[in-house]
C-alpha cells in the first residue's frame, strides 16, 4: 500500500451552491403552499422540485470535510482506497467517499519504565523518550490495524531487544555501554524502531534514553561494587605514585652518598616510606634515639 494523491474541490464554493440549492428548494415549497393556498394549480410540482431541491443539496453537503494544517484525508470507496488529499482548508470529494484523517504533525511519547537483563544479565530499569511523524498516510490506516498503538508497543519492544544487547557499564576499553555511549545507543534504537515502523508509514525522528538505572534489588550492591572499583583504581594510583617515589629517594640517597644503606635498612626505609605515603591517615613519626639494632 503506497500513498496516491487526489484532487478535491474547494469547500466555500460547493457550500454556497449547496446552500442555494437548499434555499430554492425550500423557496419552491414555500410558493407551493401560497398557489394550493390561493386555489391555483401545479403546486404539487412545485413541491416535489422543492423536495428534490433539498435533497440534492443536504446529499452534495455530505461531501465536505475539514483538512488542516499537517493533516491528510485518506479517501475510500466501498473499500477500495482512492486517494490521500492533503490540501488544507475546507474541500469537498464525492459524497460516496469514506474520509479518515490522519495526523501528520510531529510527536513524541515516553515510554514506561521497563525491567530488563541486560548483557550480564543483571536487572535494570530503563526508559525512552521516541518522537516519530506519519509520512504515509495511506500505510499508518491500511497495513496496522490502529497505528499509534502500534508505535507504542513496537516502541518498547526494540527498547527491550536493545537493552539486553549491551551492559550496564563498560568493562573493557572501546566496549558500548548503556551509561557510557548515550549517543551510539540512542542511534541503535533509532534504526531499530525505523525498521519496525516502516511498514507503518511512520518515521522516526529521534529515540534518547530518558531514564536508566539498576532495578531497586541490586541498586545497592551495584553501588558497593562501584565504590569497590574507584577505591581500587585509586590505591594503584597510589601505590604506583609512592613505588616511584621510594625508588627516586633511594636513587638520590646512593647518588649524593649521604648515607650507606645495607639490603636490611634499605627495606625497613622502603616499608616505612609505603606506609607514609599510602595510608588513608597522617602518620605519627617515631623518632628512634639509639641503634637500630
Amino acid at each position: 500500500m503506497k500513498e496516491k494523491s487526489i484532487g478535491s474541490l474547494s469547500g466555500i464554493p460547493t457550500l454556497l451552491g449547496t446552500l442555494a440549492l437548499m434555499l430554492a428548494g425550500t423557496a419552491a415549497i414555500i410558493f407551493a403552499v401560497v398557489l394550493t393556498k390561493s386555489g391555483v394549480g401545479g403546486g404539487g410540482l412545485l413541491v416535489l422540485a422543492g423536495i428534490v431541491l433539498v435533497s440534492l443539496g443536504l446529499f452534495l453537503s455530505c461531501g465536505l470535510y475539514m483538512v488542516q494544517p499537517n493533516q491528510a484525508a485518506v479517501l475510500s470507496l466501498f473499500g477500495k482506497y482512492v486517494g490521500t488529499v492533503k490540501d488544507n482548508g475546507l474541500r469537498w470529494n464525492n459524497p460516496f467517499f469514506t474520509k479518515r484523517k490522519v495526523s501528520q504533525r510531529v510527536r513524541n511519547f515516553e515510554s514506561g519504565k521497563l525491567k530488563v537483563n541486560e548483557l550480564d544479565g543483571s536487572p535494570i530499569e530503563i526508559a525512552a523518550v521516541i518522537v516519530w511523524q506519519v509520512v504515509d498516510a495511506s500505510e499508518a490506516v491500511y497495513n496496522v490495524d490502529d497505528y499509534e498503538s502500534f508505535v507504542h508497543i513496537q516502541s518498547e519492544s526494540a527498547l527491550r531487544a536493545m537493552a539486553t544487547s549491551y551492559p550496564y557499564d563498560q568493562h573493557t576499553a572501546g566496549q558500548l555501554a548503556l551509561r557510557s555511549h548515550a549517543a551510539e545507543i540512542s542511534q541503535h534504537l533509532k534504526n531499530e524502531l525505523a525498521e519496525r515502523l516502516a511498514d507503518a508509514g511512520v518515521q522516526v525522528l529521534d529515540a534518547r534514553i530518558s531514564h536508566l538505572a539498576y532495578a531497586p534489588e541490586i541498586a545497592q550492591a551495584m553501588l558497593q561494587r562501584q565504590q569497590a572499583s574507584a577505591v581500587i583504581a585509586a590505591r594503584t594510583q597510589i601505590v604506583a605514585g609512592a613505588v616511584g617515589m621510594v625508588e627516586m629517594a633511594l636513587l638520590e640517597l646512593q647518588k649524593n652518598a649521604v648515607v650507606q644503606l645495607d639490603e636490611e635498612r634499605k627495606a625497613q626505609m622502603v616499608g616505612n616510606l609505603l606506609t607514609v605515603l599510602c595510608s588513608d591517615r597522617g602518620t605519627q613519626p617515631i623518632v628512634n634515639a639509639g641503634s637500630l639494632y
